[in-house]
């Protein structure tokens, strides 16, 4: 549908829609650009306070894929105020908020609507030096591929709306789409990486896609090296498969090793709530990322393939 935006040309325009990357970059001066972006949706777990975190987490991780510093937050917000009580969209807010402030900025404002479902987001504002943003159209031949949090979010909130989903799979979705991903972007900009994404909505597959067409380059992942959150494979088994994780999979074109299963592969392109980072960082620097990710505790920090010289080539192996 972007095709039907009128292009405007503006040299202070550093990063647009062109390369589908995170976020959009504008230079304000030599050594400041600002970095905005835009996320909402309807809630994907029972508790509104843990639906605020998500949302909130999901919005600010844009910024921190770009390499940003965030500076501050709007809210997003369409709530049926007819049919639920407002101290549910309470709820909602406080848990945007308590992200907001563990992510150190504040939220200053936002616009509500009446609507007929829930919707909850935030418009994320955040900083990079012009020279310092990390893209997603840079990455290399010969980079390995590094992923910061286990995949599975979709299925497991589907399982949640069918109430299937085991408490330890609940607590571990949850507990992954609230953790910021500030330590894996800090990380990152420590080990010189040549790019990254954030996995979201498109799953994995989806968003390495993006980076692969924006930077020219191919990729070789290994299945078992793919982190997956509790129980993501057994509920993908038993049905608990989102349209959207199904749409990720027929979309893509994957050169799939014959000996990875059908539901395998829908995990893998499980579309995502407030994933983790993936990241292109050259071989001599993986030690660096790696060790760094840990220090910062990230969910994981999983090598999980190579970027090869075979432009927009996928290939997975078991």
């Amino acid at each position: 549908m972007l095709r039907h935006v009128v292009p405007f040309a503006d040299p202070a325009v550093l990063v647009d829609a062109s390369t589908v990357d995170d976020a959009a970059v504008y230079r304000i001066s030599a050594d400041r650009a600002l970095v905005a972006t835009v996320d909402f949706f309807t809630p994907i777990v029972d508790d509104p306070f843990d639906f605020g975190r998500i949302a909130a987490a999901n919005a600010l991780s844009d910024l921190y894929a770009m390499g940003a510093r965030p500076l501050f937050a709007l809210n997003i917000v369409g709530f049926p105020r007819d049919r639920l009580h407002e101290n549910l969209l309470g709820e909602i807010l406080r848990g945007g908020s308590e992200i907001a402030r563990e992510a150190g900025i504040a939220v200053v404002g936002g616009h509500s609507v009446d609507d007929a479902e829930p919707k909850y987001g935030m418009c994320a504002i955040g900083e990079v030096h012009p020279d310092a943003i990390i893209r997603n159209s840079t990455a290399r031949p010969g980079d390995v591929l590094v992923l910061t949090k286990p995949i599975g979010t979709g299925i497991i909130a589907t399982a949640i709306k069918k109430e299937a989903a085991p408490p330890d799979a609940v607590r571990a979705a949850i507990a992954s789409m609230t953790t910021l991903n500030r330590g894996a972007s800090d990380a990152m900009r420590e080990a010189g990486v040549h790019a990254a994404t954030d996995v979201t909505g498109f799953g994995l597959l989806g968003h390495l896609r993006n980076m692969l067409r924006a930077s020219g380059v191919g990729a070789h992942l290994h299945a078992s090296a793919i982190p997956l959150l509790p129980h993501a494979l057994e509920l993908a088994q038993a049905g608990f498969v989102p349209g959207g994780t199904r749409r990720n999979l027929a979309d893509i074109d994957v050169l799939w090793d014959d000996a990875i299963p059908e539901t395998l592969r829908l995990v893998i392109a499980d579309a995502q709530t407030s994933g983790g980072l993936l990241i292109a960082v050259p071989h001599e620097n993986l030690e660096t990322l790696i060790q760094a990710l840990d220090e910062a505790g990230t969910p994981a920090s999983a090598h999980i393939g190579t970027l090869t010289n075979e432009p927009g080539i996928i290939r997975v192996d078991s």
